[in-house]
Protein backbone atom coordinates (compact mmCIF):
# COMPACT_ATOMS: atom_id res chain seq x y z
CA UNK A 1 0.00 0.00 0.00
CA UNK A 2 1.06 3.38 -0.95
CA UNK A 3 1.97 5.88 2.18
CA UNK A 4 -0.14 8.77 2.13
CA UNK A 5 2.47 10.79 0.86
CA UNK A 6 3.35 9.63 -1.49
CA UNK A 7 -0.51 8.76 -2.79
CA UNK A 8 -1.09 12.57 -2.59
CA UNK A 9 1.97 13.79 -4.34
CA UNK A 10 0.75 11.63 -7.27
CA UNK A 11 -2.34 13.29 -7.06
CA UNK A 12 -1.17 16.51 -6.91
CA UNK A 13 1.28 15.99 -9.95
CA UNK A 14 -1.64 14.70 -11.66
CA UNK A 15 -4.01 17.39 -10.02
CA UNK A 16 -1.44 20.14 -11.66
CA UNK A 17 -0.62 18.69 -14.93
CA UNK A 18 -4.08 18.82 -15.55
CA UNK A 19 -4.13 22.54 -15.22
CA UNK A 20 -1.34 22.45 -17.39
CA UNK A 21 -2.98 20.58 -19.71
CA UNK A 22 -5.88 22.71 -20.16
CA UNK A 23 -3.55 26.22 -19.34
CA UNK A 24 -1.94 24.75 -23.01
CA UNK A 25 -5.26 22.98 -24.73
CA UNK A 26 -6.33 26.54 -25.73
CA UNK A 27 -9.70 24.12 -27.54
CA UNK A 28 -12.64 25.89 -26.43
CA UNK A 29 -16.28 24.24 -26.84
CA UNK A 30 -19.38 25.36 -28.72
CA UNK A 31 -20.53 27.33 -25.58
CA UNK A 32 -22.04 31.08 -25.74
CA UNK A 33 -18.90 33.11 -25.58
CA UNK A 34 -19.55 35.85 -22.27
CA UNK A 35 -17.43 37.60 -20.78
CA UNK A 36 -17.71 38.09 -16.97
CA UNK A 37 -17.48 41.77 -15.78
CA UNK A 38 -14.88 43.91 -13.78
CA UNK A 39 -13.96 42.85 -10.31
CA UNK A 40 -13.16 44.26 -7.28
CA UNK A 41 -11.01 42.83 -4.27
CA UNK A 42 -11.02 42.89 -0.35
CA UNK A 43 -7.65 43.18 1.78
CA UNK A 44 -5.81 39.41 1.77
CA UNK A 45 -6.31 38.13 5.47
CA UNK A 46 -6.25 34.65 6.89
CA UNK A 47 -9.66 33.01 7.63
CA UNK A 48 -10.76 32.47 11.65
CA UNK A 49 -10.82 28.84 12.39
CA UNK A 50 -14.39 27.58 13.12
CA UNK A 51 -13.25 24.04 13.82
CA UNK A 52 -11.38 20.65 13.48
CA UNK A 53 -11.87 17.72 11.42
CA UNK A 54 -10.23 14.89 13.60
CA UNK A 55 -11.70 12.13 11.74
CA UNK A 56 -8.75 10.48 10.21
CA UNK A 57 -11.29 9.55 7.04
CA UNK A 58 -11.34 13.12 5.97
CA UNK A 59 -7.58 13.75 4.72
CA UNK A 60 -9.02 14.74 1.40
CA UNK A 61 -12.10 17.02 1.69
CA UNK A 62 -13.01 17.90 -1.42
CA UNK A 63 -16.73 19.38 -0.74
CA UNK A 64 -18.81 21.07 2.01
CA UNK A 65 -22.39 22.46 2.48
CA UNK A 66 -23.16 23.86 5.39
CA UNK A 67 -26.97 23.06 7.42
CA UNK A 68 -28.51 23.89 10.75
CA UNK A 69 -27.36 21.01 12.47
CA UNK A 70 -23.48 21.77 11.12
CA UNK A 71 -21.91 20.06 8.18
CA UNK A 72 -21.75 17.89 5.47
CA UNK A 73 -18.56 16.60 3.46
CA UNK A 74 -17.25 14.35 1.07
CA UNK A 75 -13.61 13.19 0.17
CA UNK A 76 -12.18 13.83 -3.34
CA UNK A 77 -11.95 10.07 -4.74
CA UNK A 78 -10.25 8.03 -2.61
CA UNK A 79 -8.79 4.38 -2.92
CA UNK A 80 -10.09 3.34 0.40
CA UNK A 81 -13.87 2.48 0.48
CA UNK A 82 -14.42 3.65 4.44
CA UNK A 83 -13.76 7.29 2.31
CA UNK A 84 -16.02 6.48 -0.24
CA UNK A 85 -18.87 8.24 2.12
CA UNK A 86 -21.09 11.47 2.76
CA UNK A 87 -20.16 12.52 6.25
CA UNK A 88 -22.18 14.14 8.44
CA UNK A 89 -20.54 16.55 10.65
CA UNK A 90 -21.86 18.37 14.37
CA UNK A 91 -20.94 22.01 14.59
CA UNK A 92 -17.70 20.95 16.23
CA UNK A 93 -16.49 18.98 13.25
CA UNK A 94 -17.50 15.81 14.56
CA UNK A 95 -18.59 13.15 12.34
CA UNK A 96 -22.20 12.30 13.45
CA UNK A 97 -23.07 9.85 10.98
CA UNK A 98 -21.82 8.55 7.41
CA UNK A 99 -23.83 8.07 4.18
CA UNK A 100 -22.34 5.13 1.40
CA UNK A 101 -22.45 5.13 -2.15
CA UNK A 102 -25.09 2.24 -3.63
CA UNK A 103 -21.98 1.75 -6.42
CA UNK A 104 -18.59 2.97 -6.08
CA UNK A 105 -17.90 6.59 -7.45
CA UNK A 106 -15.60 8.23 -9.73
CA UNK A 107 -14.31 11.45 -8.76
CA UNK A 108 -16.56 13.31 -6.13
CA UNK A 109 -15.55 16.70 -5.92
CA UNK A 110 -18.06 19.21 -4.80
CA UNK A 111 -21.59 19.26 -2.92
CA UNK A 112 -24.58 21.44 -3.32
CA UNK A 113 -27.70 21.57 -1.01
CA UNK A 114 -31.26 22.19 -2.36
CA UNK A 115 -34.01 24.02 0.33
CA UNK A 116 -35.38 20.85 0.61
CA UNK A 117 -32.33 19.66 1.84
CA UNK A 118 -31.77 17.48 -0.59
CA UNK A 119 -27.73 16.95 -0.63
CA UNK A 120 -26.55 16.41 -4.21
CA UNK A 121 -22.93 15.18 -4.97
CA UNK A 122 -21.07 16.06 -8.09
CA UNK A 123 -18.82 13.20 -9.37
CA UNK A 124 -17.83 15.12 -12.16
CA UNK A 125 -13.71 14.91 -11.78
CA UNK A 126 -11.87 13.74 -14.74
CA UNK A 127 -8.42 14.65 -14.69
CA UNK A 128 -7.55 13.04 -17.61
CA UNK A 129 -10.04 14.35 -19.69
CA UNK A 130 -11.64 10.33 -20.66
CA UNK A 131 -14.80 9.86 -18.75
CA UNK A 132 -17.75 9.04 -21.17
CA UNK A 133 -20.13 10.09 -18.41
CA UNK A 134 -19.97 12.16 -15.38
CA UNK A 135 -22.96 11.91 -12.48
CA UNK A 136 -24.89 13.44 -9.63
CA UNK A 137 -25.69 12.01 -6.65
CA UNK A 138 -29.08 12.79 -5.42
CA UNK A 139 -29.61 12.46 -1.34
CA UNK A 140 -32.98 12.95 -0.31
CA UNK A 141 -33.92 14.40 3.30
CA UNK A 142 -34.77 10.90 5.29
CA UNK A 143 -33.39 8.69 2.32
CA UNK A 144 -30.43 5.85 3.59
CA UNK A 145 -28.58 5.91 0.02
CA UNK A 146 -28.23 8.85 -3.08
CA UNK A 147 -29.27 7.95 -6.56
CA UNK A 148 -27.00 8.24 -9.33
CA UNK A 149 -28.03 10.09 -12.42
CA UNK A 150 -25.59 10.08 -15.48
CA UNK A 151 -25.21 12.74 -17.82
CA UNK A 152 -22.76 13.38 -20.87
CA UNK A 153 -20.97 16.78 -22.23
CA UNK A 154 -22.20 18.07 -25.74
CA UNK A 155 -18.89 18.32 -27.23
CA UNK A 156 -15.71 16.62 -25.22
CA UNK A 157 -15.01 15.02 -21.63
CA UNK A 158 -14.25 17.85 -19.53
CA UNK A 159 -12.49 18.44 -15.52
CA UNK A 160 -14.58 19.93 -13.37
CA UNK A 161 -14.57 20.79 -9.25
CA UNK A 162 -17.87 22.73 -8.97
CA UNK A 163 -21.38 22.69 -8.71
CA UNK A 164 -24.23 24.98 -7.98
CA UNK A 165 -28.08 24.63 -8.29
CA UNK A 166 -29.68 28.02 -9.98
CA UNK A 167 -33.12 29.37 -8.39
CA UNK A 168 -35.00 26.61 -9.57
CA UNK A 169 -33.78 23.52 -8.43
CA UNK A 170 -31.40 23.18 -11.86
CA UNK A 171 -27.35 21.66 -11.19
CA UNK A 172 -25.25 23.82 -13.06
CA UNK A 173 -21.85 22.28 -13.72
CA UNK A 174 -18.84 24.88 -13.58
CA UNK A 175 -15.64 23.24 -15.25
CA UNK A 176 -12.43 23.51 -13.88
CA UNK A 177 -10.50 25.51 -16.46
CA UNK A 178 -6.47 26.40 -16.42
CA UNK A 179 -6.35 28.94 -18.83
CA UNK A 180 -8.70 31.55 -16.66
CA UNK A 181 -11.96 30.49 -18.54
CA UNK A 182 -14.07 28.19 -17.52
CA UNK A 183 -17.70 26.87 -18.96
CA UNK A 184 -21.29 26.18 -17.64
CA UNK A 185 -23.32 23.15 -18.38
CA UNK A 186 -26.68 22.23 -17.48
CA UNK A 187 -29.02 19.29 -17.99
CA UNK A 188 -31.11 19.56 -21.18
CA UNK A 189 -33.95 17.96 -19.16
CA UNK A 190 -35.50 16.16 -16.09
CA UNK A 191 -32.46 13.34 -14.57
CA UNK A 192 -33.94 10.37 -14.13
CA UNK A 193 -32.25 7.09 -12.27
CA UNK A 194 -31.00 4.82 -14.98
CA UNK A 195 -30.65 7.38 -18.18
CA UNK A 196 -27.91 9.50 -18.86
CA UNK A 197 -28.93 12.96 -19.69
CA UNK A 198 -27.20 15.21 -22.11
CA UNK A 199 -25.68 18.03 -20.87
CA UNK A 200 -25.84 21.67 -22.85
CA UNK A 201 -23.21 24.24 -22.82
CA UNK A 202 -24.48 27.76 -21.41
CA UNK A 203 -21.89 30.03 -21.21
CA UNK A 204 -18.02 31.24 -20.24
CA UNK A 205 -16.37 32.67 -16.99
CA UNK A 206 -13.67 35.07 -17.61
CA UNK A 207 -11.83 33.97 -13.71
CA UNK A 208 -10.71 37.78 -12.53
CA UNK A 209 -7.18 37.78 -12.55
CA UNK A 210 -5.96 38.39 -9.04
CA UNK A 211 -1.88 37.98 -7.05
CA UNK A 212 -3.40 36.08 -4.20
CA UNK A 213 -0.55 34.12 -2.95
CA UNK A 214 -1.10 29.87 -2.89
CA UNK A 215 0.55 26.90 -3.52
CA UNK A 216 0.38 26.77 -6.98
CA UNK A 217 1.59 30.14 -7.81
CA UNK A 218 -0.49 31.39 -10.66
CA UNK A 219 -1.79 28.27 -11.81
CA UNK A 220 -3.58 28.03 -8.85
CA UNK A 221 -5.19 31.17 -9.46
CA UNK A 222 -7.03 30.40 -12.97
CA UNK A 223 -9.20 27.50 -11.74
CA UNK A 224 -12.07 27.25 -10.10
CA UNK A 225 -12.47 24.37 -7.87
CA UNK A 226 -15.66 25.08 -5.75
CA UNK A 227 -18.71 27.00 -5.87
CA UNK A 228 -21.92 27.66 -3.55
CA UNK A 229 -24.91 29.50 -3.43
CA UNK A 230 -26.31 31.62 -0.58
CA UNK A 231 -29.29 30.77 1.35
CA UNK A 232 -30.96 32.82 0.26
CA UNK A 233 -30.17 32.67 -3.71
CA UNK A 234 -29.18 36.29 -4.16
CA UNK A 235 -25.74 35.44 -4.40
CA UNK A 236 -23.24 33.22 -5.34
CA UNK A 237 -19.45 32.38 -5.39
CA UNK A 238 -17.18 30.43 -7.42
CA UNK A 239 -13.85 29.76 -5.78
CA UNK A 240 -9.85 28.99 -6.73
CA UNK A 241 -7.10 27.46 -4.63
CA UNK A 242 -6.51 31.33 -4.34
CA UNK A 243 -9.57 33.36 -4.20
CA UNK A 244 -13.77 33.52 -3.81
CA UNK A 245 -15.78 35.18 -6.41
CA UNK A 246 -19.01 36.36 -5.29
CA UNK A 247 -21.63 37.50 -7.72
CA UNK A 248 -25.04 38.99 -7.15
CA UNK A 249 -27.90 37.44 -8.63
CA UNK A 250 -30.20 39.37 -10.00
CA UNK A 251 -34.07 38.08 -10.83
CA UNK A 252 -32.65 34.94 -10.16
CA UNK A 253 -30.28 34.19 -13.06
CA UNK A 254 -27.49 32.50 -12.00
CA UNK A 255 -26.22 31.96 -15.78
CA UNK A 256 -26.39 35.57 -16.26
CA UNK A 257 -24.50 36.87 -13.04
CA UNK A 258 -21.49 34.51 -13.93
CA UNK A 259 -21.60 35.75 -17.37
CA UNK A 260 -22.04 39.11 -17.27
CA UNK A 261 -22.15 39.90 -13.50
CA UNK A 262 -19.41 41.46 -11.80
CA UNK A 263 -17.35 39.86 -8.98
CA UNK A 264 -16.21 40.92 -5.78
CA UNK A 265 -13.02 38.89 -4.55
CA UNK A 266 -12.16 37.71 -1.15
CA UNK A 267 -9.08 36.32 -0.64
CA UNK A 268 -8.41 33.07 0.45
CA UNK A 269 -4.59 33.23 0.85
CA UNK A 270 -2.59 30.30 1.31
CA UNK A 271 -4.94 27.25 2.17
CA UNK A 272 -3.04 24.27 1.75
CA UNK A 273 -5.30 22.88 -1.31
CA UNK A 274 -8.44 25.01 -0.67
CA UNK A 275 -10.69 22.85 -2.79
CA UNK A 276 -14.17 23.65 -1.15
CA UNK A 277 -16.55 26.76 -0.08
CA UNK A 278 -20.16 27.19 1.21
CA UNK A 279 -22.26 30.26 2.95
CA UNK A 280 -22.90 30.48 6.39
CA UNK A 281 -26.74 28.95 7.86
CA UNK A 282 -27.15 33.23 7.65
CA UNK A 283 -25.53 34.11 4.54
CA UNK A 284 -23.12 36.78 6.14
CA UNK A 285 -20.07 34.26 5.80
CA UNK A 286 -18.13 32.39 3.10
CA UNK A 287 -16.92 28.82 4.75
CA UNK A 288 -13.71 27.08 3.13
CA UNK A 289 -11.83 23.87 4.22
CA UNK A 290 -8.70 22.19 2.94
CA UNK A 291 -7.62 19.15 1.82
CA UNK A 292 -4.74 18.15 4.68
CA UNK A 293 -3.27 14.90 3.13
CA UNK A 294 -0.12 16.56 2.49
CA UNK A 295 0.67 18.36 4.92
CA UNK A 296 2.83 17.86 8.14
CA UNK A 297 1.81 15.16 10.81
CA UNK A 298 -0.95 16.11 12.73
CA UNK A 299 -2.11 18.53 11.06
CA UNK A 300 -6.23 18.75 10.94
CA UNK A 301 -8.45 19.97 8.44
CA UNK A 302 -9.73 23.07 9.68
CA UNK A 303 -12.71 25.15 8.59
CA UNK A 304 -12.56 28.78 8.08
CA UNK A 305 -14.60 31.79 8.03
CA UNK A 306 -14.56 34.33 5.58
CA UNK A 307 -16.81 37.41 6.04
CA UNK A 308 -19.17 37.42 2.78
CA UNK A 309 -18.30 40.95 0.46
CA UNK A 310 -21.67 43.47 0.88
CA UNK A 311 -24.49 42.90 -1.84
CA UNK A 312 -25.39 44.84 -4.11
CA UNK A 313 -28.26 43.24 -5.78
CA UNK A 314 -31.53 44.75 -6.70
CA UNK A 315 -35.02 43.81 -7.92
CA UNK A 316 -34.85 45.11 -11.32
CA UNK A 317 -34.50 42.59 -14.32
CA UNK A 318 -31.36 41.90 -16.23
CA UNK A 319 -30.93 43.37 -19.17
CA UNK A 320 -33.08 41.98 -22.53
CA UNK A 321 -29.74 40.96 -24.65
CA UNK A 322 -28.06 37.65 -23.74
CA UNK A 323 -25.60 37.96 -26.56
CA UNK A 324 -22.19 38.01 -26.44
CA UNK A 325 -20.22 41.19 -24.42
CA UNK A 326 -19.94 44.10 -26.35
CA UNK A 327 -15.83 44.12 -27.10
CA UNK A 328 -15.10 47.22 -25.71
CA UNK A 329 -16.82 46.57 -22.49
CA UNK A 330 -14.72 43.15 -22.53
CA UNK A 331 -11.16 45.34 -23.02
CA UNK A 332 -12.40 47.55 -19.96
CA UNK A 333 -13.13 44.46 -17.53
CA UNK A 334 -9.96 43.15 -18.55
CA UNK A 335 -8.13 46.21 -17.72
CA UNK A 336 -9.51 46.97 -14.42
CA UNK A 337 -8.91 43.57 -12.85
CA UNK A 338 -5.35 43.78 -14.37
CA UNK A 339 -5.14 41.35 -17.11
CA UNK A 340 -3.35 41.62 -20.34
CA UNK A 341 -6.29 41.83 -23.30
CA UNK A 342 -9.28 40.02 -23.81
CA UNK A 343 -7.64 36.48 -22.36
CA UNK A 344 -8.82 34.58 -25.08
CA UNK A 345 -6.45 31.63 -24.93
CA UNK A 346 -4.58 29.12 -25.33
CA UNK A 347 -1.05 31.34 -24.34
CA UNK A 348 0.55 33.06 -27.32
CA UNK A 349 3.07 30.23 -27.41
CA UNK A 350 6.62 30.61 -27.09
CA UNK A 351 7.84 32.51 -24.32
CA UNK A 352 4.26 31.90 -22.43
CA UNK A 353 4.56 28.14 -22.95
CA UNK A 354 7.97 28.16 -21.74
CA UNK A 355 6.96 30.12 -18.74
CA UNK A 356 3.96 28.01 -17.75
CA UNK A 357 6.47 24.56 -17.76
CA UNK A 358 9.32 26.40 -15.66
CA UNK A 359 6.92 27.76 -13.36
CA UNK A 360 5.18 24.63 -12.74
CA UNK A 361 8.54 22.31 -12.32
CA UNK A 362 9.54 24.93 -10.02
CA UNK A 363 7.02 24.78 -7.81
CA UNK A 364 6.15 21.04 -7.97
CA UNK A 365 9.73 20.79 -7.50
CA UNK A 366 9.75 22.04 -4.30
CA UNK A 367 7.38 20.64 -3.01
CA UNK A 368 8.55 17.51 -3.96
CA UNK A 369 11.95 18.28 -2.57
CA UNK A 370 10.59 20.02 0.53
CA UNK A 371 9.04 16.26 1.92
CA UNK A 372 11.47 14.16 1.27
Amino acid sequence: MRGPGRLTWRRRRAGAGAVLTALLAGVLPPAVLLTSGAATAGAAAPGTPVCQVRDERLREISGMVATDEGYVVINDGAEDEARRRIFFLDQRCAVVRTVSFPSRPRDTEDLAIGRDGTIWVADIGDNDRSRPTVALWRLAPGAKQPVLHRMTYPDRPHDAEALLLDTAGRPLIITKGGSGTVFLYAPTGALRPGATTPLAALGQVTVPTTSTSNPFSFLGRGVITGAASAPDGRRVVLRSYADAFEYDVPAGDVVRALTAGTARITPLPDEPQGESITYSRDGRSLLTVSESADQPSGTRPTILRYPATASTVTSAPPPESTGPAAPTAVRRAAEEVGGGGERTWPLAAGAGTLLALLALAGVLGWRHTARR
